[in-house]
């Protein structure tokens, strides 16, 4: 099992680097940072500390990240399927699970380096010019983000086992982008205003707590939070003054727990259904 599991993992590597996605990645996270950090303030000019670029990078990575993350999941079983690559490997002494596992953990390499690696040359140049860093919230905010890309790509492969057609698993995937990026916040938002009502309201009841609650289905909210707990800096460049005051229920923990539970229960999804994809 072992030694399968390398082996498709490799396969993803090798054929991601000769696509050049993992020099891409890096470059683009590494760009974007650097760029945030020097020339994203109104107030001031030449590099800004870490936290002030945390904060005014979450939202880029929220964007980034789960595109690139379902971008990399969508295709791992559809299109070799397509292709007919997908026979071929099943011919070989294995499992349809060994094969699921080793495209997740190459997938996941793919991901998480250069993403790691994009931050980390960004990290270090800034630090290089700027005073007071707190290297421990950058760590913790790169980490986050590399967990929550490993969430996309799980729902990705999850498109890829449910669909048959490369075309239909893009379409699921550009409207699981877009549920939790736009449609989600809309319902909860719209729930919000039908419940709580006037202004008058919000000031005597407070935001109640099943708003926040609605909030942790989206692995993009839940991402934000768990920045936002440990990065003072994020809360202020948030536009919902709401989030300034979370319930107590709201933990690094509870957060943590949640994009894991998305990993875990995406793949055990995405391999009942792999299990019995009609090949």
């Amino acid at each position: 099992m072992i030694h399968v599991v390398y082996t498709v993992a490799k396969k993803e590597i090798m054929d991601n680097i000769r696509n050049k996605w993992i020099v891409l990645i890096s470059i683009l996270f590494a760009s974007l940072t650097l760029l945030v950090s020097y020339a994203g303030s109104f107030f001031s000019s030449g590099w800004q500390d870490l936290e002030f670029t945390i904060g005014a990078m979450i939202f880029l990575v929220q964007i980034l990240i789960s595109i690139i993350g379902l971008i990399l999941g969508y295709g791992a079983v559809v299109v070799e399927v397509d292709q007919g690559s997908m026979n071929y490997l099943l011919s070989l002494p294995t499992t349809r699970r060994d094969v699921l596992l080793g495209k997740f953990l190459g997938l996941s390499l793919v991901l998480s380096i250069p993403v790691a690696i994009g931050f980390g040359v960004a990290g270090v140049i800034i630090g290089a010019n700027v005073s007071n860093v707190n290297y421990e919230e950058y760590l913790i905010f790169i980490g986050a983000s590399l967990l929550t890309g490993l969430v996309f790509l799980s729902l990705g492969m999850f498109m890829s086992c449910l669909f048959k057609k490369r075309s239909t698993a893009m379409g699921g995937t550009i409207f699981t982008w877009f549920f939790f990026s736009i449609i989600w916040r809309f319902i909860i938002r719209w729930l919000f205003n039908l419940t709580v009502g006037s202004p008058e309201n919000l000031i005597s009841e407070g935001v109640p707590n099943w708003w926040y609650a609605l909030r942790l289905f989206s692995p993009l909210d839940t991402y934000s939070t768990f920045v936002s707990l440990n990065v003072d800096a994020v809360n202020w460049n948030q536009s919902d003054m709401s989030v300034l005051f979370y319930p107590s229920f709201y933990t690094s923990e509870l957060m943590i727990a949640i994009l894991v539970m998305w990993i875990v229960l995406s793949l055990i999804a995405a391999l009942w259904l792999f299990k019995r994809k009609d090949l």
